[in-house]
Protein backbone atom coordinates (compact mmCIF):
# COMPACT_ATOMS: atom_id res chain seq x y z
CA UNK A 1 0.00 0.00 0.00
CA UNK A 2 1.45 3.08 -1.24
CA UNK A 3 1.02 5.93 1.47
CA UNK A 4 2.61 9.45 1.83
CA UNK A 5 2.52 10.99 5.71
CA UNK A 6 3.00 14.55 6.17
CA UNK A 7 4.39 15.72 9.71
CA UNK A 8 5.95 18.84 11.05
CA UNK A 9 2.77 21.18 11.52
CA UNK A 10 1.78 23.34 14.50
CA UNK A 11 1.31 27.15 15.70
CA UNK A 12 4.10 29.67 14.88
CA UNK A 13 3.95 33.42 15.22
CA UNK A 14 4.78 35.57 12.66
CA UNK A 15 7.92 35.73 11.43
CA UNK A 16 8.88 32.27 12.19
CA UNK A 17 10.08 29.18 10.47
CA UNK A 18 8.61 25.22 10.75
CA UNK A 19 9.49 22.76 8.60
CA UNK A 20 7.39 19.58 7.09
CA UNK A 21 8.44 16.25 6.32
CA UNK A 22 6.45 13.97 3.86
CA UNK A 23 7.35 10.40 3.84
CA UNK A 24 6.47 7.68 1.46
CA UNK A 25 5.98 3.90 2.16
CA UNK A 26 5.22 1.01 -0.33
CA UNK A 27 6.61 3.02 -2.98
CA UNK A 28 10.34 4.71 -3.97
CA UNK A 29 9.78 8.42 -4.66
CA UNK A 30 13.03 8.85 -6.91
CA UNK A 31 11.09 8.42 -9.96
CA UNK A 32 8.28 11.19 -9.01
CA UNK A 33 7.86 14.61 -9.33
CA UNK A 34 6.64 15.61 -5.90
CA UNK A 35 4.52 18.65 -4.43
CA UNK A 36 3.46 20.37 -2.11
CA UNK A 37 0.05 22.43 -1.62
CA UNK A 38 -2.21 24.08 1.02
CA UNK A 39 -5.78 25.05 1.65
CA UNK A 40 -6.57 27.49 4.02
CA UNK A 41 -10.60 27.63 5.27
CA UNK A 42 -13.18 28.75 2.25
CA UNK A 43 -10.42 28.49 -0.27
CA UNK A 44 -9.15 25.91 -3.02
CA UNK A 45 -5.83 24.10 -2.79
CA UNK A 46 -3.19 25.72 -4.12
CA UNK A 47 0.18 25.12 -4.84
CA UNK A 48 3.30 25.74 -2.91
CA UNK A 49 5.92 24.35 -4.65
CA UNK A 50 7.25 21.28 -7.17
CA UNK A 51 10.73 19.15 -7.45
CA UNK A 52 11.13 17.79 -10.24
CA UNK A 53 12.91 14.06 -10.20
CA UNK A 54 15.93 15.68 -10.84
CA UNK A 55 15.87 18.52 -7.99
CA UNK A 56 14.91 21.26 -9.71
CA UNK A 57 12.06 23.27 -7.69
CA UNK A 58 9.69 25.64 -8.71
CA UNK A 59 7.49 28.22 -6.65
CA UNK A 60 4.44 30.37 -7.14
CA UNK A 61 5.44 34.28 -6.33
CA UNK A 62 3.59 33.81 -3.07
CA UNK A 63 5.99 31.76 -1.55
CA UNK A 64 9.31 32.64 -3.36
CA UNK A 65 12.04 33.52 -1.35
CA UNK A 66 10.52 32.26 1.69
CA UNK A 67 9.47 28.78 1.44
CA UNK A 68 12.51 25.64 0.18
CA UNK A 69 11.51 22.44 -1.02
CA UNK A 70 14.05 19.62 -0.99
CA UNK A 71 14.26 15.68 -1.10
CA UNK A 72 16.31 12.65 0.06
CA UNK A 73 15.44 9.57 -2.36
CA UNK A 74 17.46 7.50 -0.22
CA UNK A 75 15.57 8.37 2.58
CA UNK A 76 11.90 8.45 0.47
CA UNK A 77 11.66 11.88 1.95
CA UNK A 78 10.46 15.61 0.69
CA UNK A 79 10.71 18.47 2.90
CA UNK A 80 8.89 21.86 3.16
CA UNK A 81 11.54 24.47 4.68
CA UNK A 82 8.97 27.53 5.50
CA UNK A 83 10.48 31.09 6.86
CA UNK A 84 9.50 34.23 7.67
CA UNK A 85 5.51 32.87 8.17
CA UNK A 86 2.70 35.18 7.73
CA UNK A 87 -0.79 34.88 9.17
CA UNK A 88 -1.67 33.88 5.07
CA UNK A 89 0.12 31.09 5.13
CA UNK A 90 -2.29 29.18 8.06
CA UNK A 91 -3.75 26.26 5.92
CA UNK A 92 -3.17 22.36 5.69
CA UNK A 93 -0.17 21.51 4.02
CA UNK A 94 -0.49 18.65 1.70
CA UNK A 95 2.86 16.29 -0.41
CA UNK A 96 1.55 15.04 -3.44
CA UNK A 97 3.62 12.67 -5.35
CA UNK A 98 3.74 11.16 -9.13
CA UNK A 99 2.81 14.08 -11.47
CA UNK A 100 1.44 12.37 -14.75
CA UNK A 101 -0.27 13.89 -17.63
CA UNK A 102 -1.16 17.25 -14.94
CA UNK A 103 -2.76 15.16 -12.24
CA UNK A 104 -0.79 13.81 -8.92
CA UNK A 105 -1.49 10.20 -8.14
CA UNK A 106 -0.84 10.27 -4.61
CA UNK A 107 -1.74 12.44 -1.94
CA UNK A 108 -1.19 12.73 1.95
CA UNK A 109 -3.47 13.23 4.37
CA UNK A 110 -2.29 17.04 5.46
CA UNK A 111 -0.80 18.49 8.36
CA UNK A 112 -1.94 21.90 9.55
CA UNK A 113 0.10 24.91 9.64
CA UNK A 114 -1.06 28.29 12.02
CA UNK A 115 0.63 31.30 11.83
CA UNK A 116 -0.72 33.27 14.82
CA UNK A 117 0.26 36.10 17.45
Amino acid sequence: QVQFVESGGGSVQPGGSLRLSCVGSGTQIESYTMGWYRQAPEKQREPVGTIMKGGTTFYPNSVKGRFTISRDNAKNTMWLQMNSLKPDDTAVYYCAADLSSGTWRYWGQGTQVTVSS
